[in-house]
């Protein structure tokens, strides 16, 4: 923004939580609603409100959404022109929201856009931005604890933004729980009008495409997911993981050695550096356990490692242990898996004939 900042009121004067609230094809991010739950946690312990900001078009259900997942208000921006994101007036919105409200502590989704928004409004709005969290406290003093992986996810950064308002931070898909929906719960839409000029739209969006394949869709939000790493030895052997995923209901992914090798696409790619994810099941293939990987998937619910390596990391996080050649292990649960299905989808035997006279 090429305007002349204002000047920021005292420190103290800064209040409330916000969320940035990302809406796509009609429906809140997974990412956005996560982040609800966390912002309602950092809000009580600030003694704050807790609000959603929601920049689009016709997006007023979703607003009614954010407050039913635990939202006290939300600023609901409408114009024809924010119907799809662009980065300067999504940045315009919020920088102006910003100066309006004065709030304290604004969080986003590392999503494309939301990545690029965030890097964007720092700069606009000159305070500071922490990338990639994965847990968030409130010290003594009460600055927001931004806490995030640091040199290579051997260690966690802790990130204080003492002299500046708002404290701003992003936090990647499936680090946290979505809290409950309550169709019940009330709170407070406030509509807001920010001037959109032509001036302002620099880029224009003339239609929308999704390149996401199915299988990187699966992997965002798959119950089971089967995940294959460098100890696949060759591309070609994760067509046993694809066999083996399609009798499990689940999804391939991978860690990042295979990515790098080019063995799979970098959309499937989980860990640090690729997606977090938290499914129910997570069986990982070949896999040592980097402490990068283990970033992005230590939070399934029950986990299943196979590996050669008695001693390997991977062993320490996994709920269920096999510790063999995954070249006979996997070809085995195939076998095993496709007899069981095979019994419960044979048809049911004929009744036996009954004597007759």
């Amino acid at each position: 923004m090429s305007e002349a900042h204002p000047t920021p009121p005292p420190m103290e004067a800064h209040r409330d939580v916000w969320v940035f609230l990302e809406a796509r094809n009609g429906a809140l991010r997974d990412v956005s609603i996560q982040l609800i739950g966390e912002a309602r946690r950092i809000a009580d312990k600030r003694a704050a409100r807790l609000c959603g900001v929601l920049p689009g078009w016709k997006v007023e259900p979703l607003a009614h959404e954010a407050i039913q997942h635990g939202v006290n208000r939300v600023y609901l921006v409408e114009d024809p022109r924010l119907e799809t994101y662009t980065s300067r007036p999504y940045t315009k919105v919020l920088a102006a929201l910003r100066w309006k409200h004065n709030p304290e502590v604004i969080l986003f989704g590392a999503t494309k856009n939301g990545r690029d928004l965030g890097g964007r409004l720092h700069a606009a709005i000159d305070t500071g931005l922490a990338a990639d969290c994965v847990r968030f406290d409130v010290t003594e003093e009460g600055f927001l604890d931004m806490i995030r992986p640091a040199f290579g996810g051997k260690s966690l950064a802790h990130i204080h933004c003492e002299k500046h308002r708002p404290q701003m931070a992003s936090a990647r898909l499936n680090v946290f729980l979505p809290p409950p929906r309550d169709p019940g719960r009330a709170g407070e839409i406030v509509r807001e009008t920010v001037e959109i000029t032509d001036a302002d739209m620099d880029t224009k969006v003339v239609g929308f495409r999704p390149t996401v394949t199915h299988e990187t869709k699966k992997i965002d939000d798959a119950k089971i997911l089967v995940s294959g790493g460098f100890g696949m030895a060759d591309p070609k052997n994760f067509a046993m993981l694809e066999e083996l995923a399609a009798l499990m209901g689940a999804a391939v992914s991978a860690s990042r050695k295979p990515v790098d090798s080019g063995w799979v696409p970098k959309a499937l790619q989980v860990g640090q550096t690729g997606k977090t994810v938290r499914p129910e099941l997570y069986v990982a293939v070949g896999i040592s356990g980097a402490v990068q990987h283990l970033a992005g998937m230590q939070e399934s619910a029950k986990i299943v490692a196979i590996n050669i390596d008695p001693k390997a990391p991977i062993f320490e996080v996994a709920d269920y242990g096999i510790v063999g050649d995954l070249f006979q292990i996997v070809p085995e649960m195939i076998r095993q898996l496709r007899a069981f299905r095979g019994q419960r989808e044979a048809p049911p035997p004929l009744p036996a004939a009954v004597p007759q006279g």
